[in-house]
């Protein structure tokens, strides 16, 4: 049967008891869709939703919208044959003729926004304090930081987003891998982690029985990215968060958004809509959309905190001196002027660090205590994550920067540790804002001083034709279409006192080739080459 939704966002372990139409409605505060309905239909219980027709059992509700690259409305013949006793659509879409039991047939203008609520309403549970993060780049960074600190804390907390889940490791109902750690290279620490999602921010039923799972188990704080495909698509809808944070905005999914005024409307719908009365907003106060994003907030009955280098900024980071692995910097808060050591390179991460910071003290932590953490933070996998070095002294670093933005602001943090050459191999995904591409290559050509342009994620697109498109502002550039043949050559030109970034996929385990899922792990192929280097192997 084909696909209608994400297959991943409909496992129905542990369901919750059937409630009838009636009862989810009036949970979602719908009752008037209950206006003119049959005693049947109110009475129909409903066992499980799903926006996947193959996942459908009896006694299911399933939500058929439109998307990208299949419309779930084409699905609903078949998800009625498997028993679904009621359907969500929008009102242009006809019930079917001679369905055999009629199904609950509920249309509505934005049907995501509802489906998102049921499943709010099906799995109620939550943790105490739910917090959400969004972002062009630094969302994964600042969810990471966050839990560290809530968990340094003594506060039960768990992590969600581009990782997959981050939890304590007594956690016994959440899928991972106890104490050891799912990314190479990086420290298990406490927590345990589920393989990281396929999508940023998860499907409602995902999320919100994720939630439930959390509260039960005894986790009272959660942070989650928030991406713009989740807040157009209304993934969120069924949440109000107790605070926001709003990392950075820049140039990327243009190919969804289309233009960046669509994108800022996507990110800025987490102030307008989902917050709290009361709640509180931290924003970077050195993006471009700042005073747009305050007056949102403010609009909103938001307490908004600002972080950035920006000396009218409540959280003020200054005199930042890179040394050895890390950085040193003054951030000024309320009077205080707080010396902190941030075991990681690049300004990027300790303003990410920052954010993480004034959420925790915005949910109530003491900031001296707060700040006392900065030193053991540990640092995200796949960002800025060194995967080895060399004899001669030469490192090698892994980043999933895939913006212009963010590629700068990498080859920029990693310039002050270079004694020798600034080194890169990177590429760009496929079927994705191909505008980027130029823009990359130009940051790279730039900012680097040798570049590999390689194959990303090339998916169904012609990974030359990509290359091409960044080599076209790069043309100085080596060009290598195997990343691993790419990221052996990188690191054999490695001499004393270069560092060698390989940017675009950081923590991903797999690669995009055309319909294929192949395993590829930046960090073991970095590993790998160094290994065939020292023993005489390297191209």
């Amino acid at each position: 049967m084909a696909q209608a939704g994400n297959a991943r966002d409909q496992t129905m372990q542990g369901m919750p008891p059937p409630r009838n139409v009636q009862e989810l409605l009036r949970a979602c505060r719908r009752e008037g869709l209950l206006e003119g309905m049959e005693q049947q239909h109110r009475e129909r219980n409903i066992r499980g939703l799903s926006e996947d027709s193959r996942s459908i059992e009896a006694g299911f509700l399933f939500a058929a919208f439109a998307g990208a690259r299949q419309d779930g409305r084409d699905f609903i013949a078949d998800a009625l044959e498997c028993g679904a006793s009621a359907v969500l659509t929008r009102p242009d879409v006809p019930p079917p003729k001679n369905p055999g039991i009629a199904p609950v047939w509920l249309a509505v203008e934005e049907p995501r926004s509802l489906f998102a609520r049921m499943a709010a309403a099906f799995h109620p549970g939550r943790p105490r304090r739910v917090v959400a993060v969004t972002g062009t780049n630094g969302k994964t960074s600042c969810v990471w930081f966050l839990r560290q600190l809530w968990d340094a804390m003594h506060l039960p907390a768990a992590g969600i987003g581009t990782l997959g889940v981050c939890a304590p490791s007594w956690l016994k109902n959440v899928a991972g891998r106890g104490g050891e750690s799912a990314f190479p290279g990086t420290a298990a620490g406490s927590a345990k982690h589920m393989p990281e999602a396929n999508l940023t921010t998860l499907a409602p039923v995902s999320l919100h029985r994720l939630l439930h799972t959390l509260a039960q188990e005894g986790i009272t704080r959660v942070a989650l990215e928030a991406s713009s495909h989740g807040l157009a698509q209304h993934r969120l809808d069924g949440l109000l968060f107790d605070a926001a944070a709003f990392t950075s905005f820049s140039q990327d999914h243009l190919d969804y958004h289309h233009n960046m005024e669509a994108y800022a409307q996507a990110k800025l719908r987490l102030f307008a809509e989902r917050l709290s009365p009361g709640a509180v907003a931290v924003l970077n106060a050195d993006m471009p959309l700042y005073a747009r994003a305050r007056a949102v907030a403010t609009d909103a009955s938001a307490q908004v905190v600002s972080v950035g280098f920006a000396d009218d900024a409540d959280f003020v980071i200054k005199n930042l001196v890179a040394h050895g692995q890390g950085q040193r910097f003054m951030c000024a808060y309320q009077g205080s002027s707080h010396l902190l050591d941030l075991p990681m390179i690049g300004a990027f991460q300790a303003h990410n660090a920052v954010t993480a910071a004034a959420l925790a003290i915005a949910e109530g932590c003491a900031p001296k205590e707060v700040f006392a953490l900065f030193s053991s933070l540990d640092s995200v996998p796949g960002r800025l994550q060194e995967a080895g070095h060399l004899p001669n002294g030469a490192k090698i670093h892994v980043d999933y920067a895939h913006t212009p933005d963010a590629l700068a602001k990498l080859l920029d943090a990693v310039r002050p540790h270079v004694q020798g050459k600034l080194r890169l191999v990177f590429g760009c995904g496929g079927e994705r804002d191909r505008s980027k591409r130029p823009c990359m290559g130009a940051m790279a050509a730039d900012k680097a001083d040798h570049v590999i342009v390689t194959d990303d994620n090339p998916r169904g697109e012609d990974a030359a034709a990509i290359r091409s498109e960044i080599l076209a502002a790069c043309p100085r550039a080596d060009e290598e279409g195997d990343r691993r043949n790419a990221i052996r050559q990188g690191v054999a030109a490695l001499c004393a006192g270069d560092i060698l970034v390989i940017a675009g996929k950081g923590h991903e385990r797999f690669q995009l080739l055309g319909d294929e899922r192949i395993p590829f792990c930046d960090v073991t192929e970095a590993r790998a080459a160094i290994a065939a280097l020292q023993e005489g192997d390297a191209p």
